[in-house]
């Protein structure tokens, strides 16, 4: 089937915010395209099997997704919620923290009263710290209206001028319990001398309301999404790269893809980085003050993940994911290891099959990379619809960087090589071919007290009839890129109009007694 000729809101990129927009649109009677080009939808979404094991790309659990809370109601309203395969994780400890020189576990449990108890048992003199800093993630937490379903913007007193070290520095002389509250930054790439505290609050928050991993893979959302668009009149297509813009009187016209097909719209939406989409426009559209804005706008570091595909009924299922740092101090610099200390951080996430929750399928382990150390194969491209093989070096780098990853997890798994049925490898290259991100960066754009207004990028942009959407705009993460999609959707629907659209489907409907 190919695209039809002309549609009202033309989608670029299938990740969640262009699929959670498309939902949302064409439930208003819009008739809606997504244009992908890759093999696969879903941008951070993708799964991929290795030797059938699912491994996710980028979701590894999902927080706020219990009955009521923000993202549960956000999925609620775009249909998806019932349908979703899910475990939740441990509510004593989803998370934990470690360290190379502590045997001891330090965990973050579901709940606020939870939350505190089991910290405050490791830390009994430090109860006023703890809770100062779980009543700042809430007052933090209810300055962003959408986070809360209610409308309006982000309240600007203050909120982005406080950073996270100095805050945690301001409550308590304890470093170790400073890492520790802080030590679930992979989650935001979080630098310790510029991450503003919102962006902490607005992810940790989420995961202590609740923690669950999607049974299967974090790719059953994008089905979903999907099926909820078509049912709805929509339609999305892959293999359908966008290379150009078509201008009439200063308005997109209509978009031009690799494959030579010509797509018009009235409306059109960037799912993929506003970098990419500026090239897209092409030069004199915009104001050369807006193009350097976005342009000079710092990336968040990138990533290298190790997949291990374990033998079958050999290492048993951890329902929580390791946070794990060689020092107290790697907490607040990972990003910025020596290639003797790295890596000086990983996140280690389990993924589990739907009918063995006794022992694990596979493991990920994430860890920074920085972009300079795959600039030698920079000039390759490889995903699946476009197959090529970057070297024999390029292989042999990425074995040398498991081989240090495998023996930094024997220190806490001492069993696990043996455990070991296959590896693969993915290094800042991968995420920037599949997810299109520039320089393969983790969350797209860098968030910085120092420059608090410079990475916030309006949904609107100077093109009147062009929209941003994805996780370079505000928040990332999928709490934050659905809501994001929301605020984007608002510019044509009228917030208060979607919010209450979003509210009333939330309302416990009234069943007939039998």
């Amino acid at each position: 089937m190919k695209p039809k000729p002309k549609y009202d809101v033309v989608i670029i990129g299938s990740g969640l915010g262009g699929l959670v927009s498309a939902v949302i649109l064409a439930k208003e009677g819009y008739s809606v395209c997504v244009l992908e080009k890759n093999q696969q939808y879903g941008g951070n979404l993708q799964t991929f099997v290795r030797d059938k094991s699912i491994f996710d790309t980028g979701v590894h659990y999902i927080g706020s997704l219990s009955k009521g809370q923000n993202l549960y109601q956000y999925f609620n309203y775009l249909g998806i919620m019932e349908e979703l395969a899910l475990k939740k994780m441990d509510e004593e400890g989803f998370d934990a923290i470690t360290f190379d020189d502590d045997e001891k576990e330090y965990l973050y449990a579901q709940g606020y009263e939870k939350f505190i108890e089991i910290l405050v048992a490791d830390f009994p003199d430090e109860e006023a710290a703890i809770q100062a800093y779980c009543n700042k993630i809430k007052e933090t937490c209810d300055k962003f209206p959408l986070y809360r379903l209610k409308p309006g913007r982000p309240y600007a007193d203050g909120v982005f001028k406080l950073q996270i070290r100095e805050f945690l520095e301001s409550i308590t002389d304890n470093k170790l319990l400073q890492a520790i509250l802080a030590g679930t930054n992979f989650l935001y790439a979080g630098d310790g001398y510029k991450t503003p505290f919102y962006v902490h609050s607005l992810s940790v928050n989420s995961y202590i309301q609740s923690s669950y991993r999607c049974l299967n893979g974090g790719s059953q959302i994008t089905k979903l999404l999907i099926r909820r668009l078509l049912e709805a009149g929509g339609e999305v297509y892959k293999y359908h790269e966008v290379v150009k813009f078509k201008f009439e009187d200063e308005k997109i016209s209509s978009v031009i893809c690799e494959n030579g097909n010509e797509i018009q719209g009235n409306q059109f939406i960037s799912n993929i980085e506003p970098k990419l989409t500026l090239d897209l426009i092409g030069q004199g559209k915009l104001r050369k003050s807006y193009v350097n804005r976005i342009k000079n706008i710092e990336s968040t570091i990138a990533a290298f993940s190790l997949y291990i595909v374990l033998k079958p009924d050999c290492f048993k299922y951890i329902n929580k994911n390791y946070y794990h740092f060689k020092s107290v101090d790697a907490v607040w610099n990972g990003q910025h290891y020596t290639q003797e200390s790295w890596p000086e951080n990983y996140m280690l996430s389990m993924g589990i099959k739907k009918n063995n929750d006794e022992y694990g399928d596979n493991i990920t382990i994430m860890t920074y990379m920085r972009y300079e150390e795959v600039e030698p194969w920079e000039n390759t491209f490889n995903t699946v619809a476009d197959k090529n093989d970057r070297g024999q070096t390029y292989e042999q780098f990425k074995q040398e960087k498991a081989e240090k990853i495998i023996i930094e997890l024997e220190k806490k798994f001492p069993n696990i090589r043996e455990c070991i049925l296959e590896t693969y490898t993915s290094s800042p290259l991968s995420y920037r071919d599949y997810i299109a991100t520039n320089r393969g960066s983790m969350y797209g754009y860098s968030k910085d007290v120092n420059k608090s207004m410079q990475s916030f990028i309006s949904p609107k942009t100077k093109i009147d009839n062009l929209l941003f959407t994805g996780q370079c705009l505000n928040m990332h993460g999928i709490l934050g890129v659905t809501i994001g999609a929301v605020v984007t959707c608002s510019e044509i629907l009228g917030q208060e109009y979607l919010l209450n659209k979003i509210i009333e489907a939330n309302k416990p409907t009234k069943t007939k007694e039998t």
